[in-house]
This record gives C-alpha cells, structure tokens and sequence, in this order.
C-alpha cells in the first residue's frame, strides 16, 4: 500500500468536458471534478491566471522587489518528514544506549554509570539538532554527516563528564565517545547501503511533462541524465505538436494517460500559456499527482528565493501528495509478521494440501500466474494448483459460460477444477502460497484481489485508481460480497476501501476474513 494518499479534491472550475483523444478506454476520470471555487496560491505562484483575469498575478507588479518578495512568501518551505524524523531520532536513541549499556556491563569501571547513560543520549540527539543533523533526515548520506556527529558526541560526553567528575575516568570518557560516534556512523552507512538497495530494486519515478517547447526538452534531458536521483521522463502532453511516440497527447488526454501510465508527477512548463498550465494541474491534482511548474518569473538568478532547478530550469513545487508513512510502515510491519506467523502456523496444513494435489491430479503443485500489481507492475502470483493443467487454454472455449459481468471471468460448476481443487477453493486454502508474495512485497495482507493481466486491459479509466495500491489476499469484497457476480460492485467496494483506508480497517477485516474462512460459501 506504499502507494496510498489521501483523497482531497481541490476545487478547481467546471467540470472537463470528455477528451477526443480518449483513445481505446472509455469512462470518466477517477474522481469527478466539483464546482467552481477559490483559486489556490500555488497557481498564483506559477503564473496560472485565474479565469477572466488579464494578466499573471506574479509579473502584474512592476517593482522587481515586489515580485520577489510574492514569490519568495508564496514559495514552498522545505519541510523534513516528521516520521522519518522520528525513525532517525529513535535509532540514534537506540544506538546509543546498547552501545554504552554494552561497555557498562562489561566493563563497569571503563563504561558510562547507569545513571547517566538516557541523560548521555538525550544530549547527543539534542547537540544533533543544534549541529543540523536531522534537517534533512530524508537524505542517506548528507555532506559533513561524520564531523557533526563527532561533535555532537564530544560536547554531550563532556557535559557527562563533568558531571560524574571524579566517578569516571579519562580514558572511560574517550572509549565512550569512541564507540558511541563508530555505532552512529554505522547506523548511518548501513541506513545508506538499505536506501540505495530499495532505490536499485524499485521501479523510478514516472514524469510526465505538460509541454513540448525547447524548456519542456531541457527537463528531460536534465532528468534522464541525472544518475542521483530515479525518474522516468515518459513522455509530453502538448496541444500543439503533433501526436508521436514523445508526444503522448493533448493537456484533454491527461485523465487517461495519468491513469494508464501510472504517472507519479506532472512538471508544468508551458511558460506564457497560463490557462493550459492552471487546466493541466486542475487534471493533476484531481488525480492524486504531485505537480511542479516552471514559474513565471522575470529574469534573475534568485539566490535566496528557495527555487529549485531541474538542469538550468527553475521549478517550483505546487504540490505534493501527502503520504501516511508511519500508517504505511505500520502496514508493512503487519504484512511482514502476519505473513512469517502465518506460514509457521499454516505449514503442516500446506504440506497435506500439498500431498493431496500431487494424489488427485497430474502436474506441478503450486501454480504461479503472471498478475498486475501496484502501478501497473507485473509479478509470479503464487497459489495451489486447484484446476487441470491446460486450464489457461480452456479458458477461452468457456468464455461464453462468464457469470460476471464486467471484465471478470468465472462460472460455476467449472469443468477445470479437480476434485481436491473445489474443497481448497471452498474454504480459500489454495491462496495461502500468496503469504510468500506478501513476504516478498508484491502484496499485502489486506488489499483489492490481483487481476490477470488480460483482464486489466479491460479496464475503463476510472478503474485503473484500483491499481494505486498493492494487491491483497483479502480485502472488503471477500468479507461483504463474496458470492455476488457484479464487477461493478467488486471495483466499487475496492475504491472504497482505497478512499477510506486505515490501519484499523485493516484489521477489522482481517478479523472479519476468518469468519468467512469457516462459512464455506466458495472462492
């Protein structure tokens, strides 16, 4: 669910009339625009005029001072994250007292007193704030980290020292800053090593730029030459140019194309055009997308202004989607250990299941199927194998057979399943190799069903926001609608869940899953 955001409209004008380069996918966009309201200070700061003004707020003063001070007031504050804040608060706490505990306890004349050991630790993470090392806590590796920390640990073990003057030696004093300075450094490599790991093995950022002008092309190149940081520039939305494998669509397609790309951000640069820049970002946020602008600023390097630049080009931020990541680090702690308990319990009962498939019918025991995830990324779902072997093939042949309506295919009674393939489909057995796909990220414990892949290519446009989040092994449609044939209902009850998820709807239906485990009402 690492992709979940909260829903907020913004209120953005009349509602976008349906685009004429729509193509293939019908429907409407994921969240209906509402009625006109105020105009956000964002779009005053990008130059993004209003409807029926004449001129951009922004270049409407003369006075190069004023503009400068608008743009200054009105530009994004650079804020660290507060949970990751936390996180590194925490771990240096933690640091800290199993590094000085060890020496104590195995060395008491050479280690801190017990009394002074949480005082020894508080003061370092302070002396870290007033050293600014938890102002970018989002950075692995920020520049001058080691000296910062040598300092926050000396002035925190002089003041102990001090202190516990004549209760603790020199040289005790020296072994403490030493191990304590080495545990932080460590901590701050190894959390180093695991961001650039995740950063190697998960898929990069998807940029969509709106505009297709020679300041459009410098971003582009300008992002797909940046090694430090990972975006996939997909392509631009220009009403202008023609269409073509770099020109996607029109600023009318970007409904469609936010959805079937799994566009993470918009960069608004279409300087002088005010009207196509502010409907462009009215689409955006209205999809959940973080959206950048290229601002309408007179001429200026701007030193102190906090403007960002992409290459040579100044961006602004005038949006970013909010993420919950304690809520997300919660859920992923719960998959984890939820997953791991779940096969230690469950595997005896895996083993018999196991011997039974191999017993009733040819082929392998479990069955793995190419299925879509989060953001449109294929994975190996995992399952016991409940039907024939050629089961794939059939498939087609019984098509006319379908009970559901919509893009889902499944009918009773279905001549491919074995004998041992109905009991474990009765009673969900044949889902739980899916554990091993929680373990390894492609799903979550609780989340919409992962559909095949022919089966997503069916999808109309405000069906794809079903793909913002993981993929689950239950969720709301298995505990409420298990039996009923309407997709609609189905997709329904799974934006549902998207829109007003939590942790403890989570675990409430968890709680409710294993009650409809034990009323056999089939799969």
């Amino acid at each position: 669910m690492g992709e979940l955001t909260t829903n907020r409209l913004w209120d953005i004008g009349p509602k976008i009339s349906p685009s004429q380069y729509a193509r293939m996918i019908l429907g409407t966009s994921a969240i209906p625009p509402p009625s006109a309201a105020a105009t956000p200070d964002a779009c005053v700061v990008a130059g993004l005029r209003p409807a029926g003004t004449g001129q951009s707020p922004v270049t409407a003063q003369p006075e190069t001072t004023t503009r400068r001070t608008q743009a200054t007031q009105l530009l994004p504050q650079t804020s660290v994250d507060r949970f990751t804040l936390c996180q590194l608060v925490a771990a240096d706490l933690m640091i800290l007292v199993v590094v000085c505990g060890t020496l104590s306890l195995f060395s008491p004349a050479w280690g801190l007193p017990w009394a002074y050991l949480p005082i020894f630790a508080v003061l370092v993470t302070l002396f870290g704030f007033s050293e600014g090392l938890y102002q970018r806590a989002g950075d692995p590796s920020p520049a001058g980290i080691v000296p910062a920390l040598a300092r926050s640990t000396l002035f925190a073990i002089g003041l102990v020292f001090i202190a516990a003057w004549g209760g603790m030696r020199p040289l005790a004093a020296v072994r403490i800053f030493a191990s304590s300075l080495a545990g932080l450094a460590l901590l701050r490599r190894l959390r180093q090593v695991v961001w650039y790991r995740r950063r190697r093995d998960t898929e990069s950022r998807k940029i969509l730029i709106i505009g297709g002008g020679p300041v459009a092309r410098s971003i582009a190149r300008a992002l797909r030459n940046d090694p430090l940081h990972r975006a996939t520039v997909c392509g631009f939305v220009d009403d202008d140019l023609p269409l073509s494998p770099a020109v996607l669509g029109r600023i009318a397609d970007l409904d469609w194309l936010a959805r079937a790309e799994f566009i993470d951000e918009v960069i608004l640069a279409l300087p002088g055009q005010p009207a196509q820049a502010r409907e462009a970002a009215e689409v955006a946020f209205r999809n959940h997308l973080d959206i950048r602008a290229v601002p309408d600023l007179p001429p200026g390097p701007w030193p102190d202004s906090g403007i960002d630049r992409i290459g040579e080009v100044p961006v602004i931020t005038l949006h970013r989607e909010p993420l919950p990541s304690a809520a997300l680090f919660l859920k992923r702690l719960l998959d984890v250990t939820g997953a791991m308990v779940g096969l230690v319990l469950v595997s005896p009962l895996m083993a018999i299941v196991a011997l039974l498939i191999r017993l009733d019918s040819r082929g392998p025991v479990v069955y793995s199927a190419e299925r879509t995830g989060a953001k449109g990324r294929r994975f190996r779902c995992y399952k016991f194998r409940s039907m024939v072997t050629d089961a794939a093939h059939l498939k087609e042949d019984l098509r006319a057979r379908n009970q559901r309506e919509g893009p889902i295919f499944k009918i009773d009674d279905d001549p491919r399943i074995t004998r041992i393939g109905r009991i474990i489909r009765r009673y969900s057995l044949d889902e739980l190799p899916q554990l091993w796909n929680v373990l390894r990220g492609e799903m979550s414990l609780v989340g919409p069903r992962p559909h095949p892949v022919d089966e997503v290519n069916h999808y109309e446009l405000h069906q794809f926001r079903r793909l913002d989040v993981k993929p689950g092994i239950t969720g709301l449609w298995q505990i409420t609608a298990r039996g009923c044939p309407s997709f609609e209902l189905n997709m329904h009850l799974d934006l549902t869940y998207i829109e007003n998820w939590s942790l403890l709807l989570d675990l409430r239906i968890l709680a409710s899953t294993f009650r409809v485990l034990f009323a056999p009402e089939g799969a």
